[in-house]
């Protein structure tokens, strides 16, 4: 087993596996940029080591510092968490030629599966499921436009090298796909240095249902169930839940199956997802396939009893899985909601700044991670995840009552978060009923209902600020009303806020994107 592991990440996964590592007996290392100085991983693990100034560019992105510090400190693996250099395969080949574990899968295989045409080819050979669309990268325009001429409108044309929801477009006839093409490959070329696109056809209203798998290096790979991710804006999701409300027992086995499949065709060892979609005729395609440990792992956590974060380390160290598919078993239902500094009343812009109070909501079947405290100073340079709240219950209805229960609990003041659209999903029939898909949560965005939104009150001199975007009193006097909560989607997750506080000014949501979830935090806290 490794003795001194580094996290090249920050903020929530940073602090989640620092945690993981300490049950385990394992050292930690955690890198830092100047604006991170204080966070809580910081102070967290057994040594820290600053790797650049505040820009991700020129710290959590900067391979040079980052190795230099895994060498410096000598460290036996680098954990890069999700997000930043973990779906990097030249950092993980640099890694290894160091002298550095990589707690991830083989360099060829990330490659392999960043490359999303590559890896839609190379499951169809493996006997997946694909959605009809180009074999590869298309050449141009012209060559995008002969494939639809194949398949039909609509069609998503998606970034080779993407995630994210970057360098994607819906495009529903020929002008549109000649407007939008060059739209595309511009915003992959600067999101990913790849400008390449592919053509997929496009379902209406799917639903993403992904799938957690294991493998080892010797050949061995279970699956560990389904994950619900279809509440989604703009692509990217804020709410996952596991198991899936709508499969089968038959369906759910046939996609573990095809999952399995295709990480052992591909040589796959570590944690990872296989991503699908299904149509309204319960048709399942492979979308794509994540080489790494995913924000919504926790949900899996909770039906399984399996530490996932643990079993990639151990899998890294060179240990076989040491248990088969019948030893998986599945208990109960357990919902996550992704907690995000957002406005949603200035179309979701990032909201840094002063955390004046936080409160973790707690009880049976109530789990938090996050790296956030009061007096944390959330940096505008950084995504915008704070916390993700995961309940557990015995079936969905208690799962959700329970969640109900969490989101009322769990409070925030000096900044604007999405805690009230949470609130608002978890009363929505369509959600309660299982009723999802990819579009659903846009509908309940537009949709005209009135929301009564209560006013908490404010410390004297302090601006009152309401869970979703309500009546707000400069003086901190307490209000009451009614606001509409029909806003339009904006950039990257969703948002309301807890409680009052008023929110700094933010930055556009482009100073804040760009990486996935990995967050920030300040002040020592003591067997955190």
């Amino acid at each position: 087993m490794f003795r001194k592991i580094l996290i090249a990440n920050r903020g929530e996964i940073a602090v989640r596996i620092i945690r993981t590592c300490r049950e385990m007996g394992i050292g930690t290392v955690a890198i830092y940029s100047e604006a991170d100085r204080d966070a809580l991983h910081v102070q967290m693990a057994d040594e820290a080591i600053c790797v650049g100034p505040a820009p991700s560019a020129k710290s959590y992105l900067n391979v040079t510092n980052i190795v230099s510090a895994a060498m410096l400190t000598e460290v036996d693996a680098v954990h890069p968490g999700y997000g930043y250099l973990s779906e990097r395969a030249s950092f993980a080949e640099i890694c290894g030629s160091h002298g550095l574990v990589f707690i991830g899968p083989p360099p060829a295989v990330i490659e392999l599966m960043g490359d999303k045409a590559a890896a839609r080819r190379r499951m169809k050979e493996a006997g997946l499921p694909v959605l009809p669309g180009s074999d590869g990268p298309v050449k141009d325009l012209t060559e995008a436009l002969q494939v639809v001429e194949g398949i039909g409108y609509p069609v998503m044309i998606k970034a080779v090298a993407g995630g994210g929801g970057k360098g994607m477009r819906l495009v529903k006839n020929a002008d549109e796909l000649r407007r939008l093409f060059p739209l595309a490959q511009a915003e992959a070329a600067a999101a990913f240095g790849d400008g390449s696109l592919y053509v997929e056809k496009y379902l209406e209203a799917p639903r993403h249902i992904e799938i957690q798998i294991l493998a080892d290096q010797y050949g061995n790979v279970v699956h560990l169930g389904e994950r619900e991710c279809s509440l989604q804006r703009r692509h990217q999701k804020i709410l996952e839940e596991a198991p899936s409300s709508v499969l089968t027992p038959a369906e759910r086995e046939r996609l573990g199956s095809l999952a399995a499949q295709g990480a052992a065709a591909v040589g796959y060892a570590s944690a990872g997802t296989m991503e699908f979609l299904m149509d309204n005729q319960r048709r399942f395609y492979f979308c794509e396939m994540n080489t790494r440990i995913q924000v919504e792992h926790p949900v899996t956590e909770l039906i399984t009893g399996m530490d996932l974060v643990r079993e990639q380390i151990r899998i890294a160290a060179g240990e076989q899985l040491g248990y088969t598919q019948d030893d998986i078993g599945f208990n109960g239902h357990a919902i996550e909601c992704r907690i995000n500094a957002e406005d949603p009343d200035a179309d979701f812009r990032p909201s840094p700044g002063l955390v004046q109070f936080y409160h973790a909501p707690g009880g049976y079947g109530v789990r938090v991670d996050s790296h956030l405290f009061t007096g944390y100073e959330v940096p505008p340079h950084y995504d915008s995840l704070l916390a993700k709240l995961i309940c557990w219950g015995r079936d969905r209805q208690e799962a959700i009552a329970r969640t109900r229960r969490a989101l009322g609990e769990l409070t925030v003041e000096g900044i604007r978060t999405n805690i009230g659209l949470h609130r608002r999903i978890m009363q929505e029939k369509r959600f309660i009923n299982g009723e999802l898909s990819t579009r659903l949560l846009e509908e309940i965005l537009r949709s005209p209902q009135l929301v009564t939104v209560p006013v908490v009150e404010a410390e004297p001199g302090r601006a009152a600020v309401s869970d979703g975007g309500g009546v707000v009193t400069a003086d901190g006097a307490t209000a009451a009303g009614t606001v509409a909560a029909a806003n339009d989607i904006g950039e990257s997750e969703i948002e309301a806020s807890g409680r009052g506080g008023a929110a700094a000014p933010a930055p556009t949501a482009a100073a804040m994107a760009g990486d996935e979830p990995a967050e920030p935090a300040s002040a020592r806290v003591a067997g955190a």
